[in-house]
């Protein structure tokens, strides 16, 4: 690994940690967030869902604005939003202006999270390129295996506005290194495609705010039932319209490759399966076995920490075996992991019964998500990689809201908040239906071409990637 590639990788999964870190210790802290702003289910979904609701409509654009005004530019335009983004989040004195600057936040990582992946996947060969987003991975891992720890310290020992305090100074560090570790790049494309953005972005929205909404609203009314249609409608328009585009921001031709058409639906229903886990497993810690935030983090880490140790380990392996076993391998044992708590869950369980269920369930995730990543950025160019990353983490957003919002659907269906029994029920059949989503996730899988790293991409373009002046 030469220098040029250890600090790519160092500060892409330092922007990876940094996002990972505050969705984790969110998460570990909604109840805490719930009492002290007096807010309601549906507001706790909306502090999770407005992150990734600009978040998941930004992404291509994101991505497209790397490629247009060069990628080291843009990497520290998102993380500065980020990062002030999350003070006002701090300081944000009731639950309405929590939410909108969290939507904020979401912005900054909409240009942060493709644009680290670009970056990373851009500076190395396919040969070292598992290995690579495994490190990557295990790097966010440790975020993921402290950031229940972290959210769950902060909000019982300090107060739950210090967990977005943490983003300050790992953020200008973050954006001081990249401006003089990372050397500036720009996509094969400079147009700006702007009616391709105005229409994802916009069908994008609508589909989110359906799926964000159904649960309150109600599945069957016109708000939600029109966003839906005309999120659909313009989505396809969208389609349509870069397929006559010149210069498209996402080519239609990447769906025709089986690597990139395949891995992106398996990993977006991984990611509604781990998000819908994350919504509920630290609440059920708190609510039903009655430990406080600190001791439901300490019981998630078993679970988390198998990113952390794991994750290099898969992503090494992936490069010698293929993706598509590890992912279908990772989604069967995350399959196994829900389905277990899902069965095992009570209103007296005990910890002991769930444990091998956490780390089943950690290690599938843990082997299947290097590997999903890998199998779409590879199928496509390296010019291409941009357009690849944006897509890939714009379709795993939307798998992120999908599985909150059926996730609290189904907990809503037959649970509640009221006891710790009936909020067992709902959580035990929120389990079942994340088990589904990694089931279906890995037949999905199935599909996925079986080829080994060094293969050529099966993409219609073999063009050389181009630096244009960024004017």
């Amino acid at each position: 690994m030469t220098s040029r590639q250890a600090w790519v990788l160092g500060l892409a999964s330092v922007a990876s940690f940094m996002m990972a870190l505050d969705s984790l210790v969110v998460t570990t802290a909604l109840s805490t967030i719930r009492k002290d702003l007096t807010a309601s289910v549906e507001s706790l979904e909306w502090t999770v869902n407005a992150y990734n609701l600009t978040f998941a409509v930004l992404l291509l654009t994101g991505a497209a604005l790397g490629d247009r005004y060069g990628r080291r530019r843009m990497f520290s335009t998102g993380l500065a939003v980020f990062t002030l983004a999350s003070v006002a989040c701090a300081l944000s004195p009731n639950i309405g202006t929590l939410i909108m600057f969290r939507a904020l936040q979401g912005v900054g990582a909409a240009i942060v999270l493709p644009l680290s992946l670009t970056l990373l996947t851009a500076a190395f060969p396919p040969q070292h390129r598992g290995r690579a987003m495994g490190l990557y991975m295990g790097i966010t891992g440790l975020a993921t295996f402290s950031g229940p720890f972290i959210g769950g310290a902060i909000a019982e020992g300090l107060a739950w506005q210090w967990i977005f305090w943490l983003n300050l100074p790992i953020g200008l560090i973050t954006i001081a290194l990249t401006a003089r570790r990372i050397d500036e790049s720009f996509g094969a494309n400079a147009r700006f495609d702007l009616p391709g953005v105005l229409l994802v972005t916009a069908g994008g929205f609508g589909i989110i705010w359906g799926l964000v909404r159904g649960n309150t609203a109600g599945w069957s009314s016109s708000e939600v039932l029109s966003t839906l249609i005309l999120g659909v409608a313009l989505l396809i328009s969208f389609v349509l319209w870069e397929q006559r585009s010149t210069a498209p921001m996402l080519p239609m031709r990447f769906f025709r490759v089986r690597a990139f058409a395949t891995g992106n639906p398996a990993n977006a229903l991984l990611f509604a399966s781990l998000y819908g886990t994350l919504f509920f497993l630290a609440q059920y810690f708190q609510i039903v076995r009655g430990d406080g935030p600190l001791g439901a983090g300490l019981r998630l880490m078993p679970w988390t920490a198998t990113l952390l140790v794991c994750a290099p380990i898969a992503g090494k392996l992936t490069d010698k075996v293929g993706e598509r076993k590890f992912v279908i391998g990772g989604l069967l044992l995350q399959t196994i992991g829900m389905g277990w708590i899902a069965l095992a869950a009570e209103a007296n369980s005990n910890y002991p019964t769930l444990l091998p269920a956490l780390i089943i369930g950690g290690v599938g995730l843990t082997m299947a998500m290097p590997a999903a990543q890998k199998s779409v950025v590879s199928a496509v160019q390296p010019h291409e990689i941009g357009q690849a990353s944006g897509a890939f983490m714009m379709l795993r957003t939307f798998g992120c809201v999908f599985g909150v919002a059926v996730a609290v659907a189904v907990f809503s269906s037959v649970g509640g908040y009221s006891s710790p029994e009936q909020f067992t029920r709902g959580f035990s059949a929120a389990m079942g239906a994340v088990a589904a989503f990694a089931f279906i996730g890995m037949l999905i899988a199935i599909g996925m071409p079986g080829k080994r790293v060094g293969e050529q991409p099966q993409t219609a373009s073999a063009e050389p990637e181009s630096v244009p002046s960024p004017l």
